[in-house]
């Protein structure tokens, strides 16, 4: 998830470029670049690392004379963060840019199809094909040559492009943002909508499919595959620039909970396909005898990351028949490890600079074991470190209390055991078909169903915000799944909060249990329904209030419990992705009416980087 922004007026243009990227760079902070017309041509300015890399280069440039120019604040997802795959990307003459956010799925064979054609490419990113692509249809007209590019183009992409005709922008969206702001005299393109709030309110929102031509004298809309030309009236915003900047959201949190369906599509986007049974990830970087070869797996992490890896245990042995361990980062460290050269290791951490999960990483490389790590951050010192590395592609993620980045994790997990499944033999093709599907077919159903769930989830936490004690219930998949729902409610709420495995509630957790004690059970359909519905009954025959999370019509479960929140049926494997949501939204409720600090909640850090 990266930032963009565009104008074209009568203002100079690199102040309003890097405003705007301030104002973006939640979106991306591993490097900016701007690029501005000036004497007939393209300036372009890059720096590694955040925003004030940039400022500092720029220093002094400030005033020079340009009115159309393009910025651009990057996430890293191909190539690691450096000055060399920051963005503006050129064309080999260095007469056009491009910068883009999203994924391009098919860049490696366009890339190399380019470069038989004698295209030079500078940097590692996927972003340069479509620089190249583009130069390759330019022969006069801009908009012509990135409407033939991205017809080639899969995956996902806002894109916005510039060329030595002066007051000329051209920008196209597929599957990401990318919104207009229309001023006196003046127009931009960004990302988002706090890129140019400052300027003005009135904006249009472009659909899939669209591209638009940006020039002093107004703007032109078409569709970009037929050249048919869209009428679009426009809007006008009334939130204030912090709202904006939260994309209309009172809480980052609350946004990127919003953005899971999305974050969860990026994960799978272009490693799947349904019609081969297969999935594909070339970045672990390990043979197929080597993953042959293994006789075990080490799921290292922490917090968040750590109850991802309990449900990855559930899912391979299951499906890979892998014997799995899953450690706390920073009990592993410490232990007397017995891995050596078939023990697959695998540390998880948003961050990929978590300091426990380092040491235990370094540990078990130094004993021979493989790694293959599950992060969130290109370039970070995890990924770097590990033979390979599934990146998740959940985009940056503000508020300190996970939530996109572990169902984003849970996602990588869940590729990562069809991937072995099938290298090792353990998971047939016609299996493995049905598994993809239904991780394909999850994030349209939670955008379809989030909004629903969250309003029958406001009604619940305006009845228990102000309990002092929650009990969470699970059995197998849905143990970790219980685990995070406490964790989420003690980390923003301040409520005290216990997971159990249901089956253990007897041995010790029911003594706890009364009329003033809240006790959420998890009960979707699977194997062990009726023995979590038992557990059920056990509390209500100790007065016990029951909030059950079942799938929709299940009267069964509704009839016993005190309150029912109904979610879709999914098969059993993708009900602990889908329960999480609301989880996380009862925990985010329940926070805001009690006055807390949901994304920067007491004595927490975005990332432990320190023991």
């Amino acid at each position: 998830m990266c930032g963009i922004i565009g104008y074209v007026g009568h203002r100079r243009v690199i102040p309003v470029l890097l405003d705007g990227l301030k104002m973006l760079e939640y979106r991306g902070y591993d490097s900016a670049g701007i690029a501005y017309l000036k004497d007939g041509k393209i300036k372009v300015s890059r720096a590694e690392g955040k925003l004030e890399n940039l400022d500092l280069k720029l220093n002094g440039k400030r005033d020079e004379v340009s009115f159309t120019g393009l910025g651009h604040t990057r996430w890293a997802t191909h190539g690691v963060p450096n000055e060399r795959n920051a963005h503006p990307h050129t064309d080999c003459k260095n007469e056009l840019v491009v910068v883009h956010n999203g994924i391009i799925e098919n860049y490696f064979s366009l890339r190399e199809n380019l470069k038989a054609e004698g295209h030079e490419f500078r940097s590692d990113t996927d972003t340069e094909v479509l620089a190249h692509l583009i130069e390759k249809y330019f022969t006069g007209d801009l908009s012509e040559a990135v409407a033939r590019a991205v017809q080639e183009v899969e995956g996902s992409y806002a894109l916005a492009a510039m060329c030595t005709q002066d007051g000329v922008l051209v920008a196209a969206r597929y599957q990401s943002p990318l919104v207009l702001g229309l001023g006196e005299g003046e127009y931009f393109l960004a990302s988002d909508i706090p890129a140019f709030l400052r300027y003005t309110k009135d904006v249009m929102f472009l659909d899939d499919g669209e591209m638009v031509i940006v020039r002093r004298d107004g703007i032109q809309i078409k569709k970009a595959a037929t050249g048919e030309e869209v009428k679009k009236k426009a809007e006008r915003i009334t939130w204030d620039a912090a709202m904006a900047e939260k994309a209309g959201f009172k809480h980052f949190m609350l946004k990127e909970i919003y953005e899971q369906p999305q974050a969860i599509l990026n994960t799978v986007r272009g490693r799947v396909s349904v019609e081969e049974g297969e999935a594909y990830l070339p970045e672990i970087d390990l043979s197929e005898k080597e993953l042959k070869d293994i006789r075990r797996v080490m799921l290292v992490a922490c917090g968040t990351s750590w109850h991802a890896a309990l449900l990855a245990k559930y899912y391979l042995e299951k499906w890979v028949g892998l014997p799995t361990e899953v450690d706390l980062a920073s009990e592993f460290r410490y232990r007397s490890l017995l891995i050596g050269g078939d023990t697959l290791t695998v540390p998880i951490s948003q961050s990929g600079e978590t300091a426990d999960t380092l040491a235990g990483l370094r540990i078990a490389k130094e004993k021979g074991s493989k790694i293959i790590s599950i992060c969130n951050v290109v370039g970070s010192t995890v990924s770097r470190e590990s033979h390979g590395t599934i990146y998740t592609h959940a985009g940056p993620e503000i508020g300190v209390a996970s939530t996109k980045a572990f169902t984003s994790q849970l996602t990588a997990l869940y590729l990562l055991t069809i991937y072995l499944g099938r290298v090792r033999g353990a998971i047939s093709k016609e299996k493995a078909r049905l598994m993809i599907k239904d991780i394909i077919d999850l994030p349209p159903l939670l955008e379809d169903n989030i909004k629903n769930i969250h309003a029958a989830v406001k009604e619940l936490a305006l009845e228990f915000y102000k309990k002092r004690d929650f009990l969470y219930l699970g059995r197998n998949y849905m143990f970790p799944i219980a685990l995070e729902g406490a964790l989420k409610l003690k980390e923003i709420s301040y409520i005290h909060a216990e997971g159990y495995a249901a089956g253990e509630m007897k041995h010790g957790p029911i003594a706890l249990i009364d009329e003033a004690m809240p006790v959420v059970a998890l009960a979707p359909s699977s194997p062990v329904y009726d023995k979590v519905l038992s557990n059920v009954l056990e509390v209500v025959a100790r007065r016990g209030i029951v909030i059950t999370l079942a799938d929709e019509g299940d009267k069964k479960v509704a009839d016993i419990a005190t309150h029912t929140l109904f979610l879709p049926k999914v098969s059993e494997e993708m009900a602990p992705i889908l329960y999480t949501v609301p989880l996380q939204l009862l925990a985010y409720e329940i926070a805001v009416l009690r006055g807390c600090d949901v994304d920067q909640p007491r004595n927490l850090a975005k990332s432990v980087t320190v023991e």
